[in-house]
């Protein structure tokens, strides 16, 4: 069988991410098509060596044909053309906001629910939003132990969750505050250099935002649980890896050394611990790389039943592309 692969929404900062870890996982290739919209149409990205020209995304007969879509072109897009790229029977991995809470379409973290990806009446899986996808790879062992029944979670997220020119914009604030001029903002509804922002998307009527309300939802879906979870989403002035601070209740007690042997054994966490030799996990460091990094365990001491840690993860990369590719990885087995 074939390998045809499409990108749909090419020349954004996950569309390229797309390509980037296609590669260094050395996915099944032997067709690609690139998408955008018509301002990108006719731009040309490389892969493996060949020039590949981008197709203006259009309702026709593009897909037929297509195995698997990677599509990171935001929900409205998604939702427009989802009929038109499942119709020939491609598999649809949808990054955007679009269908992560219908209830005919899964929404998957491989490491997490990955058996969920088999059941697609619509031909649709969703890719989990990147703050949930990095605390759901950590909380799996542990939930594994005893059943999690209260998560709170306070996250740092990136520029990069805005965008590529939510990135840009960030350095060149930087860059404009070192000259002594007054920085420009267009991407966030604050100056982000040297500043945080604890607004990331809309509010809504019960005081949450929307990304707050993600982290409730999805979560619950995922681990197929009615936890309760709180969240409060803050953006900060770091360019493309996200940090979160999690405390959560268990069932019955799970004691450090519990823990962090799960944690370890887990797939796609890396444990960084030491507190004595300044050892735990930092954006920067997690930048570029695929783990969901953890580290500070310890007990909650207002809280018997109760654990707290930090956890880092690149959010264009295991946050979105990498996420997606996995899955794609998991339906060829």
């Amino acid at each position: 069988m074939e390998k045809k692969v499409a990108i749909v929404g090419i020349s954004g900062a996950v569309g390229q991410e797309f390509l980037r870890v296609l590669d260094e996982r050395n996915f099944p290739v032997d067709e690609l098509t690139l998408f955008g919209s018509s301002r990108s149409a006719g731009s040309e990205y490389q892969f493996r060596g060949k020039t590949y020209v981008v197709k203006e995304l259009k309702h026709n007969d593009d897909f037929r044909g297509v195995y698997i879509a990677f599509a990171s072109a935001g929900a409205g897009t998604s939702k427009e053309y989802a009929e038109t790229i499942t119709k020939y029977g491609a598999v649809m991995i949808d990054n955007s906001s679009a269908f992560r809470m219908d209830n005919d379409v899964p929404l998957v973290v491989p490491e997490v629910n990955a058996e969920d990806a088999k059941n697609r009446p619509r031909g649709i899986i969703a890719n989990p939003n990147c703050s949930t996808i990095q605390m759901v790879v950590a909380l799996k062992p542990l939930n594994d132990i005893s059943p999690i029944k209260r998560i709170h979670v306070a996250t740092y997220q990136s520029a990069s969750g805005a965008g590529a020119a939510a990135m840009a914009e960030l350095i060149k604030q930087h860059e404009q505050i070192a000259a002594g001029e007054k920085p420009v903002v267009e991407k966030f509804a604050y100056q982000l250099a040297f500043n945080v922002i604890p607004h990331i998307d809309v509010f809504l009527e019960n005081g949450y935002t929307k990304e707050e309300m993600k982290m409730h939802n999805e979560t619950r879906k995922i681990l197929h649980s009615e936890v309760e979870v709180s969240a409060t989403c803050v953006r900060v002035p770091v360019l493309r890896a996200h940090s979160e601070a999690i405390w959560i209740e268990t069932e019955r007690p799970i004691s450090i050394e519990e823990a962090t042997v799960a944690l370890k054994k887990a797939e796609g966490v890396v444990v960084q611990d030491n507190p004595a030799e300044k050892l735990y996990p930092t954006p920067l460091f997690s930048a570029s790389h695929d783990p969901v990094y953890v580290g500070r365990i310890r007990k909650d001491i207002s809280n018997p039943n109760g654990l707290s840690f930090w956890c880092t993860s690149d959010q264009i990369k295991k946050g979105a592309a990498l996420n997606a590719v996995q899955i794609a990885e998991y339906l060829m087995l």
